[in-house]
């Protein structure tokens, strides 16, 4: 689908989160990177909790993504942010649909790890995320032309810690579980946006990727057409 200019002098970007966190964050992302954008959010938590509770990404909860998709585009949106990474395959189904661009927000992350390195640690701390990590990053590398391994670890016990309010706890799991998987590996990722903090002001002998920023910078490349760059 090719992406249009809006005729409007502003244009809307939506961002549907999981997490009431990464509102705030997103917001401050998409000011710095995208500042001709006015950027809304939508939160639905239940989106997350019912597929950790289910243990899997049901055709419900797709279903009611996509009411949000549709939701956005009628409250005037030009572009659309999905921020959750377990929602990733809702989103990819969703997309061809979707009259206006929908991003799912680790796309950008998965195509900077195929060009960082051929063995690829995923840490995430749901265990609903790493296989659409995984599939993403594999399809990225096909994209690529490139052969990869990937080596995936949950983090056991850290989401439990975020969601208790525990973010110290939270952090240490996932610096922990870095460090042991760093050994292995030749780039790492964080499959969940929630994760990214816990590495922030870290000096990493190995890069590590988080999804926010390289999901905002993947987005503007998408939206912001050449002149809007400075180009002809």
């Amino acid at each position: 689908m090719s992406i249009q200019t809006a005729s409007a002098s502003v244009r809307k970007l939506a961002f549907i989160h999981t997490v009431s966190d990464l509102v705030s964050e997103f917001r401050a992302l998409a000011k710095e990177h995208l500042p001709d954008w006015k950027p809304f959010a939508i939160l639905d938590e239940s989106l997350l909790r019912n597929t950790i509770e289910r243990g899997s990404l049901s055709h419900l909860t797709k279903r009611r993504l996509a009411t949000y998709v549709w939701s956005a585009v009628d409250a005037g949106a030009d572009a659309i942010v999905v921020t959750c990474s377990t929602l990733g395959p809702a989103v990819d189904a969703i997309a061809p649909l979707c009259p206006v661009p929908l991003f799912r927000i680790d796309e950008g992350m998965a195509k900077a790890a195929v060009e960082h390195g051929n063995c690829i640690g995923v840490l995430a701390t749901l265990s609903t995320t790493l296989v659409p990590t995984a599939d993403l990053l594999r399809r990225q590398a096909c994209e690529a032309g490139k052969n990869v391994v990937i080596d995936d670890v949950l983090v056991h016990g850290a989401f439990q810690f975020l969601a208790d309010g525990n973010v110290e706890a939270h952090d240490a799991e996932i610096r922990r579980a870095l460090e042991e998987l760093s050994q292995k590996v030749d780039v790492i990722v964080f499959a969940q946006a929630s994760m990214a903090r816990a590495v922030q002001g870290m000096d990493q002998g190995l890069p590590v990727l988080t999804s926010p920023v390289l999901g905002i910078e993947n987005v503007k490349r998408r939206l912001v057409a050449p002149k809007d760059q400075g180009g002809t």
